[in-house]
């Protein structure tokens, strides 16, 4: 039962995450929402959130304990302003000028950006898995990004950017949350994080302006379910499945939100996908599989492991 209750969980909130993305792409084009307002929103909200759900477990004392070593808040600080905020703008800004397929995608190279920098800090060796990864990711964008033609792009050029840098953010984001991670729950981690980087956004976009009066019914529904499905709920429950599953199976079993993300857009936005950007979706989905497959880890045991590593975010 508990088996079955983990992979229910984890199922839920990877498509909770990749239609998160396809609503967010509704509310900037049907509602004009501002994608400043939204981040700075729904990093406040969730981390609160994730924050309260700490609090009613056992060990509610790390909600607070993490702030009294210094370079342990330094370290969370710099986190939630790169890495959470980062992550979360760049992948909201690449939604908001092309779709939430193309965007969770792109997100998705970050594995392969990871073993890049690994390789190039000498940190782990080469191997025959690693080539055909970096190849699928590569051919995988190719056809995304061209639909299959040399002359030009299939997808906006500032969507291309800011998804790449979202890649690039959550490379890092995994990274550099290793140490936090080995001393708290991923929820004190990410709640903390995310309330920073909504906070550091706040200053720029404070979250009370905003013409709420524009906004009907629907737009409000679609609101909450970006901030407490798409982003609260959909972390939480990929955290509770890791007590009574593997981080592997979790991490394949979290493969479905890109495909989540594919199918609202096609479907639900009726946005066209043509047969090469459909190869190129098959191609890094591919990607995602065979990592969440890897069972071996990097040389050097201090490093993170890309497929064990149980912090996710959308």
């Amino acid at each position: 039962m508990n088996r079955r209750k983990g992979i229910f969980l984890v199922i839920t909130g990877a498509v909770f995450w990749g239609i998160g993305g396809t609503v967010a792409k509704k509310l900037f084009h049907e509602y004009q929402i501002d994608v400043n307002w939204l981040v700075t929103t729904r990093l406040l909200i969730a981390g609160f959130l994730l924050l309260g759900v700490q609090f009613f477990r056992s060990d509610r004392s790390q909600i607070f304990d993490v702030w009294k070593n210094r370079k342990t808040a330094a370290h969370l600080t710099t986190f939630g302003l790169l890495g959470m905020l980062g992550v979360q703008y760049t992948y909201m800004a690449s939604i908001e000028h092309g779709n939430a397929a193309v965007a969770t995608l792109l997100q998705y190279l970050a594995p392969v950006m990871i073993i890049v920098y690994l390789l190039v800090r000498k940190q782990t060796v080469l191997t025959r898995k690693d080539v055909l990864t970096v190849s699928l990711a590569l051919v995988g964008s190719f056809f995304l990004l061209t639909n299959g033609s040399f002359s030009q792009l299939s997808v906006p050029a500032p969507a291309i950017v800011w998804g790449v840098l979202s890649g690039i953010a959550l490379a890092f984001y995994t990274l550099y949350a290793i140490p936090l991670l080995k001393q708290y729950d991923s929820l004190v981690i990410v709640g903390w994080a995310m309330i920073i980087g909504g906070f550091a956004l706040s200053l720029i976009h404070p979250p009370w302006q905003m013409d709420f009066e524009t906004l009907n019914l629907e737009a409000y529904f679609y609101l909450i379910f970006v901030i407490i499905f798409g982003t609260m709920i959909a972390f939480w429950f990929y955290i509770e499945s890791l007590q009574s599953l593997q981080p592997k199976e979790s991490s394949l079993l979290g493969s479905l939100e890109p495909l989540a993300a594919v199918l609202t857009t096609i479907f639900w936005l009726k946005e066209p996908f043509g047969l090469f950007q459909w190869l190129g979706t098959v191609c890094i989905i591919g990607m995602i599989l065979l990592l969440a497959f890897n069972k071996e880890s990097t040389s050097n045991d201090n490093q993170p492991s890309i497929n064990d590593e149980p912090l996710k975010v959308s």
